[in-house]
């Protein structure tokens, strides 16, 4: 019996895993992730990192000329397209600093240490930098900013800029409530028995953290290095299709984009490992 009275149901079955299930599965796959090698969590977090890029670049791209459409509409169908980041690491397999808050859970049940936390926490989040921020370097030298006339390129510099503009503590606010949707969709999937069930579980907490501008550190480290190589590097030409000058961004900085991500980390990692996992711990796992 679970510690809510209900009776788990067979692990073979078909339906849904019930919450105290998923607590415990989330507890196995903290402890998993923690006895990986160092190898395998950098590599699978330049996956993750990759992946979440693809969703943040396609985002880019749906949104580029949407202007035309009430500003919700246009929230909702980037949230919509942006999910297909969290989808590829979930379903593919990848280490996603944001999802990983969770492992928390597994630290608080003594199956794995602090050091060991802080040990898959480090070499997940070094691979996600180099998978962001690698797929942001590739998609520059594609000249991808340059499609649409130079009209995707203009749409992330502006995403950028009005991120690398947030006040600290709104930009810690912003980024505390996203990983709690980000950590509610792994959550989830905890429960899911098969592909489309965690697609289906994933969607809307992505589209909704997307929508309502909330703030997601390895997205922004993918945003902000793509806009910032635009400014520094793109040709004359792209700033004479779009009709701007390097010059209009000037809140696009190397310092504002460091700060961005700094707080933003802080406040997913408070966001998802004290506002979801701890909470959900507390309420199925303490006894244990």
């Amino acid at each position: 019996m679970s510690d809510t009275g209900e009776k788990p149901r067979h692990a073979a079955g078909i339906d849904a895993l019930l919450p105290p299930e998923m607590a415990l599965a989330c507890e196995t796959a903290g402890a998993a992730k923690a006895a990986r090698d160092e190898i395998g969590l950098v590599v699978l977090g330049v996956l993750a990192g990759a992946f979440i890029a693809f969703g943040a670049m396609f985002m880019t791209v749906v949104v580029t000329g949407a202007g035309d459409l009430p500003w919700g509409i246009v929230r909702l169908l980037a949230g919509l397209v942006f999910s297909l980041g969290l989808i590829l690491v979930i379903v593919g397999g990848a280490e996603l600093f944001t999802g990983d808050s969770l492992m928390i859970v597994a630290c608080a049940s003594r199956r794995i240490t602090i050091v060991s936390l802080l040990r898959a926490w480090s070499l997940v989040y070094l691979g996600n930098i180099v998978g962001a921020v690698g797929t942001a370097a590739l998609m520059f030298l594609a000249g991808q900013y340059e499609f649409g006339g130079g009209a995707v390129g203009r749409t992330a510099l502006g995403v950028a800029s009005a991120k690398a503009a947030l006040p600290t503590v709104q930009l810690f606010f912003l980024a505390v409530l996203c990983n709690v949707l980000v950590c509610l969709a792994v959550w989830m999937s905890f429960g899911a028995r098969g592909v489309a069930d965690k697609v289906m579980v994933i969607v809307p907490p992505i589209t909704a953290f997307v929508a309502a501008g909330f703030e997601h550190s390895i997205a922004n480290l993918y945003f902000l290095p793509f806009a910032l190589a635009i400014k520094a590097w793109a040709g004359a030409g792209f700033w004479t299709a779009i009709g701007q000058a390097a010059a209009d961004y000037e809140a696009l900085t190397l310092g504002a984009a460091l700060h961005n991500i700094a707080v933003s980390t802080l406040g997913n990692l408070i966001g998802g490992s004290l506002m979801v996992g701890a909470v959900y711990w507390f309420v199925y796992l303490r006894r244990r």
